[in-house]
């Protein structure tokens, strides 16, 4: 393709048709006008990125892969989202990723703009082998704690999947207690592990949305912000207009706003 035959605009719109590799950057480069020239950088700065998200995906992999070699074909990764919040429930996910398909671009969930977990949610959903949810409110963290409760959410959210997996990676530094399954904990693993990572993304844009319909009923709070953390709006709202029945009570700063001023949101204790 000789790109002198050709426009700025139409070389722009050539460009969008074609699968620009390292041979057209170069000619792109070699054109005598700047805006050619200037393409030429872009692109071949757009395809160092891609290289490079190619390139973490697998070393994301590495894990996976040394078990798939091991035999094991059906691994789950599992974690959790909502540990810390005020108010709401936690959330875990379990998945498990197909062999022969990238999904490229995984990563722990919260270092993902809103956007790109969103997006990849809905490519996990459409191309994993088996999605499972675990959902535990705040009434039931209450009673057993937010730690049994999230080994809770995490052996509902595999039983929630369509198909067995025979071996699990879980995110953090302990494994699932009182489980039939072979598993392993990886410290970090939602950073470090895809079928973690895809995971972590489930499990959070998950929550999110429950968070977000909870703002509908209780705007005052700013549930579609704070997603149920302890924010300094978040709080405020708590001094001012007291608990509502999505609250853990037994989290300290929650209860310590425990008074005659949660029966104006409604009865705590339903």
């Amino acid at each position: 393709m000789y790109f002198a035959d050709y426009t700025i605009k139409e070389i722009k719109k050539i460009l969008t048709k074609i699968e620009v590799n390292k041979k057209i950057i170069e000619k792109l480069q070699r054109d005598n006008r700047q805006g050619v020239r200037n393409l030429g950088v872009k692109y071949k700065n757009r395809l160092k990125k891609e290289r490079e998200r190619q390139q973490k995906w697998e070393r994301m992999n590495k894990r996976e892969d040394i078990l798939h070699n091991r035999g094991y074909r059906l691994i789950a990764g599992i974690d959790e989202a909502g540990r810390g919040p005020l108010a709401g429930p936690v959330v875990a996910a379990a998945v498990i990723l197909p062999e022969d398909k990238k999904i490229i671009g995984l990563d722990d969930s919260k270092k993902l703009s809103a956007r790109k977990r969103e997006k990849l949610y809905e490519i996990i959903k459409k191309l994993s082998v088996a999605v499972g949810v675990g959902i535990i409110d705040n009434k039931e963290i209450d009673k057993i704690n937010i730690h049994r409760a999230t080994f809770m959410a995490m052996k509902k959210a595999i039983k929630n999947l369509d198909i067995i997996p025979d071996y699990l990676l879980v995110d953090g530094n302990s494994e699932i207690p009182l489980l039939a399954l072979t598993q392993e904990a990886v410290i970090d693993g939602d950073a470090r592990v895809n079928v973690i990572a895809a995971a972590s993304i489930i499990a959070k844009v998950t929550r999110d949305n429950i968070i977000d319909n909870y703002h509908q009923e209780y705007p005052q709070y700013g549930f579609i912000n704070n997603k149920g953390y302890g924010t300094q709006e978040h709080i405020e709202a708590i001094k001012k207009y007291g608990i509502t029945p999505l609250h853990r009570l037994s989290y300290g700063i929650v209860n310590k706003h425990l008074d005659v001023k949660s029966k104006k949101i409604g009865d705590i204790n339903e």
